[in-house]
């Protein structure tokens, strides 16, 4: 429990600190923003799912399912727990996101059992809304193609 209150109270530092705006000396440290980071941002959700291998998180549905993931996913998935698919594992995800994003998301929202394991529904959390299992969803396609 103390892992997860320590993460919370992390994540909401970063937050304020990401909310902060920055002077004019951060402003000429920071680089601009790379061609490929801003077309996938104007392009949507659906194109950063299809997007790069480069690492960006420029989809605000993805970002905010990295979120999701760390403090609910990621004690099965990162450990492979009952046959959980691991993020980034090419070989493991490849016929799962070959059923589609939305097939990923139904089975995730209501529970799946597989060959491999079994997904319980909203990964053992009720209080997880359905937009937060699909973003969730999302991050870790887009982390494992």
């Amino acid at each position: 429990m103390k892992h997860i209150a320590g993460f919370t109270l992390f994540s909401l530092l970063l937050l304020g600190a990401c909310s902060q705006q920055p002077t004019s000396q951060q402003e000429a440290q920071q680089p601009a923003t790379p061609a490929h980071q801003e077309s996938a941002e104007n392009e949507g959700s659906s194109s950063a799912l299809r997007g790069s291998d480069d690492g960006n998180l420029t989809d605000p549905e993805i970002a905010a399912g990295e979120e999701v993931y760390e403090s609910n996913c990621a004690g099965c998935h990162d450990s492979g727990t009952g046959g959980a698919p691991r993020p980034g594992k090419k070989d493991e995800w490849a016929p799962l996101i070959a059923q589609g994003v939305e097939t990923l998301t139904k089975r995730s929202i209501e529970g799946f059992v597989g060959k491999n394991g079994t997904m319980p529904p909203k990964g053992g959390n009720a209080d997880l809304s359905d937009n937060e299992v699909s973003n969730a969803v999302k991050y870790i396609v887009f982390k494992s193609r």
